[in-house]
């Protein structure tokens, strides 16, 4: 049997040999140490009789497999993660007994120990297919199936599931098996035992497990029931969390209404848990009932107010999946975007229109549409309904096509059809298939019913193909100032030379003589489609400041402006009054500065510059990591240690000038910190300053996270030595603090330390998935000149032994997170090109990490080159 990579076809044919009602009751012995668990499965399904099918299951070891009363051989059924099940009946019953291994990856039944307070917390993870990690499973979304939960645990925890708590009962003369717990209480054993669940995917089941702390409330469901919420977090936080709770159960809240009354379907599930977990791999997971999420988004420390946003975006997000994702789910892998785009455009929708935090569209065309962008001009581009072939296919493509970019074209579609007649067809979809599959065509065909618009042939360019187009502005100007004629070109990439629909606005903006501000004067709506568009509204109107194509932001392109119109932009993007419209046009100049059409020096001063008076905190942000890419990578290298120099000081003054206690005051300090350099006696002084007092920002704080940021920062230019690291890590030993420590350790920039970040990250196994990450980062950072070279030829002679030993989510880490951006980008192009051409049959997931890597050093290439040929 080929394994752990299910491939589309073995999918189909399981779906055809199995048949449902599934019912799964799984029991879990949480009790026997620090490393193994037991696991028992008892599978009742149907299927077709006399044929052959098998369960997944990553496991230690199997003690034994009874199929139908008939105990089987493990030895020979049970290999390469699958159990060969042969001559089913019409009606089966297979039961399973294995020793599996607790992860420290975020993968399957995840363990992690808090050093602050030696409390134990489990919870389990299993997007793409991972509960076969956890129990004996046909681990496929279309085989949903009833499941019954049994957790045996130390009796002082906490044990949760996706249903709520049927009983509970101390067991008698029982412990854990080594009798203590890692904080050294001895203390015996609890069985919980859940109600069983709706019909539903193994990938959306869960059980968490520890001491965690509790918080709870309920909500008056629309359908008139009450729904039992909770919030659960590491004890070590719970102070921090505790100021936040309220507020959270109130977004959350705010969600179930909005969502209820947007698609007219109440939330469906007996209860609503929401945990907080730590060394989490993704920002959250929709598990039905229980939705997990990383504990970075309990806060200790200020943080700033864009990861506030997120936070409320990613808990709108996952509430959205309980009916997206999970009361309708997809039939296999290549639909994952509906779950994704739709609860990502969704989430935004809600964020911007049922909480505070009514600037969403901005954030999210400076956030996840540049990312969007950003991955759909990488040669592994791929369409929003992708090609999935098996899981590796799946687990790559959780990316900013499958989220942002489907999330940009779905509320392209909703300028498209309308909201109403959207929406309407959203609860027409959600009603007819309420705890089963769906498809694509079972979506559009709801879509096409209310709002009588034909969505095949927009499917097929929008969703069924890859690419982005560029839509140009050509205006003709008649001798007294007005407009002759405004045209719109689409143009598309000789890869991808697909032209599409565009449902689009067209702004005018000028000078308020008055105020000084920039307004916007007109608004023209109309359709864009194939190359040439004629915008017949503007004819004979007097030419403005600015002309700005898909204002708005209604739908996804590129934008390339007039002359006049880029001219005055990139001059005075600093005085647009509203929030979006700076959004869409520094994008759009990002945009042209990493096609080599727009000057990389300029574009660091036009953003320094807005800098002064950006207030919207993800446009900051993502502007602050512009700035930085510009000037360490896109600026000609003779130019670049001057130009990082200039945009320090001038980041440094900023900071200076800001409000006391800004947002901004913040996110520049922390920027200022990512620009230190080695000898650099000034920055040494602020940084020092910064922690003894010496320097200080009235209004700034300086706590616990960003008292490490200025660490880390003392660490990259060899200011802070081993033992300080040490002792600083002494005074608070903490799950966080300890991933702090990795990243200081592996930041400092000499030849030593960057060897023992390689292979702490490579080869410790006992690193968990966040201190491994922080040990990347630390490396990736200051891995400079002489120090990044040699790392050009590791980095490729590695890459096949990282995909062989690690997971596939550590492996995917670590390629990206390694990768040298910093070594001389030619060597990065040859090395690249060569492994490539040397791994013809490596596998689709593992060449497409490559292909994204290498395409980052041939555009960093050709845009150095560009700015070159300006001198």
């Amino acid at each position: 049997m080929p394994g752990a990579n299910l491939t589309r076809v073995e999918a189909e044919e399981r779906f055809d040999a199995v048949h449902m009602p599934i019912h799964y009751d799984v029991s879990l012995d949480l009790g026997k140490g620090a490393r193994d668990f037991t696991s028992r499965t008892k599978i009742t399904f149907d299927a077709k009789a006399g044929s052959s099918s098998f369960l997944d299951l990553i496991a230690n070891s199997v003690e034994s497999v009874v199929l139908n009363g008939a105990s089987l051989d493990v030895s020979k059924v049970f290999a390469n993660s699958r159990i060969e099940l042969s001559d089913l009946d019409e009606h089966n019953v297979v039961e399973v007994v294995a020793n599996c291994q607790y992860s420290n990856t975020g993968e399957g039944l995840h363990r992690s120990v808090d050093p602050s307070d030696g409390n134990v917390y489990l919870y389990t993870q299993f997007e793409v297919p991972d509960a076969r990690r956890v129990y004996a499973v046909f681990d496929q979304p279309d085989l949903k199936a009833v499941f019954d939960f049994t957790v045996d645990a130390p009796e002082s925890w906490i044990v949760t599931s996706n249903m709520p708590v049927k009983s509970s009962e101390k067991l008698q003369n029982s412990q854990t098996e080594s009798g203590t717990l890692e904080n050294g209480v001895v203390e015996g054993m609890k069985r919980w035992e859940f109600e069983s669940t709706p019909k539903m995917s193994s990938y959306l089941t869960a059980v968490c497990a520890g001491p965690y702390a509790q918080w709870h409330t309920e909500y008056n469901n629309e359908d008139g029931r009450v729904v039992p919420m909770a919030m659960y977090c590491r004890q070590a936080l719970k102070d921090a969390f505790a100021k936040d709770v309220d507020y959270l159960f109130d977004i959350t809240k705010k969600g179930f209404a909005f969502y209820a009354k947007t698609w007219g379907v109440p939330y469906p599930y007996a209860k609503y848990d929401q945990i907080y977990v730590p060394e989490y791999n993704a920002g959250a997971m929709e598990n039905i009932g229980m939705v997990t999420i990383r504990d970075q988004y309990v806060f200790e420390s200020k943080v700033t107010d864009a990861y506030a946003e997120r936070r409320v975006v990613t808990v709108l997000h996952e509430l959205a999946h309980m009916w997206f994702g999970d009361y309708v789910t997809m039939k296999w892998w290549n639909d994952l975007w509906l779950n994704e785009s739709f609860a990502e455009f969704t989430s935004t929708l809600a964020t911007a229109e049922a909480t505070q935090w009514h600037d969403a569209w901005s954030t999210f065309n400076s956030g996840e549409k540049s990312w969007a962008l950003n991955q759909d001009q990488l040669p592994t581009t791929h369409p929003i309904v992708a090609p999935i072939n098996d899981l590796n296919d799946t687990s790559v493509n959780f990316d900013g096509i499958t989220y942002a970019k489907g999330a940009s074209v779905l509320k392209q579609l909703v300028a498209y059809v309308g909201r109403e007649k959207f929406f309407e067809g959203i609860h027409n979809y959600l009603s007819k298939h309420a705890y089963s599959n769906a498809t694509l065509a079972d979506l559009l065909h709801e879509l096409e019913l209310t709002s009588g618009r034909d969505l095949k042939s927009w499917s097929a360019k929008w969703l069924e193909k890859a690419g982005i187009n560029t839509i140009s502005t050509e205006v003709e100007e008649s001798s007294d100032g007005t407009i002759s004629a405004l045209r719109l070109r689409q143009s598309a990439s000789k890869e991808h030379p697909v032209l599409r629909a565009h449902r689009l606005a067209v702004g005018f903006y000028d000078v308020d003589e008055t105020t000084g501000e920039i307004k916007r004067t007109k608004r023209i709506e109309l359709d864009v489609d194939g190359e040439l568009t004629q915008v017949e509204e503007a004819r004979g109107l007097r030419r403005p400041a600015l002309i700005l194509v898909n204002d708005d932001d209604l739908t996804y392109t590129k934008l390339r402006f007039d002359d006049k119109s880029l001219e005055f932009a990139a001059e005075n993007l600093y005085r647009f009054k509203d929030s979006l419209t700076r959004s869409i046009i520094w994008l759009s100049l990002w945009d042209m500065t990493r096609d080599a059409q727009f000057p990389a020096e300029r574009f660091v001063e036009l953003s320094l510059k807005a800098l002064a008076t950006e207030r919207e905190s993800t446009t900051f942000r993502y502007a602050l990591g512009q700035v930085k890419i510009t000037a360490s990578h896109y600026v000609v290298p003779s130019r670049q240690a001057e130009v990082a120099k200039h945009v320090a000081h001038e980041l440094w003054q900023l900071a200076l000038a800001a409000n006391a206690g800004s947002d901004e005051q913040f996110q520049l300090v922390k920027a200022y910190l990512g620009y230190g350099e080695v000898g650099d006696s000034e920055f040494i002084r602020v940084a020092r300053g910064l922690l003894d007092g010496s320097v200080k920002l009235e209004g700034l704080d300086i706590d616990n996270d960003l008292r490490w940021s200025i660490l880390i920062a003392l660490a990259g230019v060899n200011d802070l030595s081993e033992a300080d690291i040490d002792a600083e890590l002494q005074k608070r030993d903490t799950t966080e603090n300890r991933e702090h420590a990795y990243q200081a350790r592996a930041s400092r920039a000499t030849a030593e330390a960057k060897d023992w970040a390689w292979e702490q990250a490579l080869r410790n196994l006992d690193l968990t998935n966040m201190q491994m990450g922080a040990v990347a980062a630390g490396f990736y950072s200051t891995a400079k000149g002489d120090l990044a070279k040699p790392y050009v030829e590791r980095y490729f002679a590695d890459i096949d032994w990282i995909w062989k030993n690690r997971t596939f989510h550590m492996a995917e880490a670590l390629i990206e997170g390694l990768y040298p951006v910093y070594a001389p980008v030619e060597d990065l192009v040859d090395g690249g090109a060569k492994w490539l051409e040397a791994h013809n049959d490596a596998p689709d997931a593992l060449r497409r990490m490559v292909l994204g890597n290498l395409d980052l050093s041939r555009r960093t290439l050709m845009v150095q080159k560009y700015n070159a040929s300006l001198s």
